[in-house]
């Protein structure tokens, strides 16, 4: 079991499409694995940009080990990543933790439109 943030709900395979594909925000998925300690790290980073960005940003995660077929789908190799999708569509890909303050300057042309 994956350690979820507060606030990011944890999807599958199943429901990728309309969960993220679908959404009417932006979507920051991340791409996690319970055996990735960066992935642990980046979960109150998560929990708190989900609380604050709530009705601007949707945050979800994704198991890799249990979902293979979204990892492979867009060519995710590394955990953590985030990938932030609007319309539809991948815009902005990112690799690895980080904190809280650094993401979100780096989805400021994301947020920045909503």
């Amino acid at each position: 079991m994956i350690h979820t943030a507060e606030g990011v709900a944890e999807i599958t395979d199943t429901i990728f499409d309309a969960e993220v594909l679908g959404a009417g925000l932006p979507v920051l998925v991340e791409f996690t694995a319970d055996w990735c300690g960066p992935c642990r790290q980046l979960a109150p980073v998560l929990a708190a940009i989900a609380a604050e960005q709530a009705g601007r940003l949707k945050i979800v995660q994704i198991d890799v080990d249990h979902n293979p077929g979204t990892a492979s789908r867009y060519a995710v190799l590394s955990m953590p990543t985030l990938m932030v999708f609007r319309d539809g569509e991948p815009v902005k890909s990112m690799v690895g933790a980080r904190p809280k303050r650094r993401l979100l300057q780096e989805l400021e042309d994301v947020l920045g439109t909503v």
